[in-house]
């Protein structure tokens, strides 16, 4: 792979990554706020952890975004 490529895919892999660990930490939160938590503070983690799936999906979004748009730039 040139080393042109490499930094082509950096910034998408960032998003990606970026994407996957807000992910994880999503589906973590939403279990404890379905399974263990109770009363508002269930409510709190629930709230929060579909807040960051849906920046898990936004940032996945925009790197395949990134990534079209560069490849219609070639």
């Amino acid at each position: 792979m040139a080393n042109s490529d490499r930094d082509r895919l950096s910034p998408r892999h960032r998003w990606l990554l970026w994407a996957s660990l807000l992910a994880v930490v999503g589906l973590v939160l939403l279990l404890l706020g379905l399974t263990v938590a109770n009363g508002a503070l269930a409510w709190i983690e629930v709230s929060l952890a579909l807040v960051l799936l849906v920046a898990s999906f936004i940032l996945r979004h925009q790197a395949r975004r990134e990534t079209l748009s560069r490849q219609d730039g070639d």
